[in-house]
């Protein structure tokens, strides 16, 4: 298992890094080359700045078990489809029960900002310390699930 962080512009790459390492995870963070990172904890990957291309190779790497940490629905759900682990970083995990709702809902915005020519729409809220405190409750939930789904798999196998 490994986690794959969508990390451009992405506030929660540190609490990411923490727990991984308190559950000595690899962690490949993939960016563009408009979003260059640095880190002394995890493997960096950048991408070439095309339309998706950390998308595109973020899925090629991802892998059964792993876990995809991005704010993107079309992501989540490729992860998943690949039998992945997906949450955002507001700590809400993507699960195959709600992706297609997020989808569909993803859709009907876009078309109705499409439909009255608002394009541009304002930006999340600052980042609090609870939400960091909330998304850092459900990481590491949800990589106990997986350790625990995986070690389950090692059993059965």
């Amino acid at each position: 298992m490994k986690i794959l962080v969508d990390a451009d512009a992405c506030p929660v790459v540190n609490i990411v890094e923490m727990i991984a390492e308190k559950y000595n995870i690899q962690v490949t963070l993939l960016c563009d080359t408009k979003h260059v990172l640095a880190s002394e904890r995890c493997e960096v990957v950048v991408v070439g700045a095309g339309t998706d291309a950390v998308d595109y190779k973020l899925i090629s790497i991802c892998h059964k078990g792993d876990i995809v940490v991005s704010q993107d629905y079309g992501v989540a759900a490729m992860a998943l489809g690949k039998g992945a682990y997906a949450i955002h970083q507001s700590g809400k995990w993507y699960t195959n029960e709600n992706i297609d709702q997020m989808l569909m809902e993803r859709h009907l915005n876009k078309k109705a900002r499409m439909g009255s020519h608002k394009n541009h729409i304002k930006g999340p809220k600052k980042r609090t310390e609870e939400d960091n405190e909330r998304f850092a409750q459900s990481f590491e939930r949800m990589i106990c699930v997986a350790l625990k789904n995986d070690e389950n798999r090692i059993k059965d196998k």
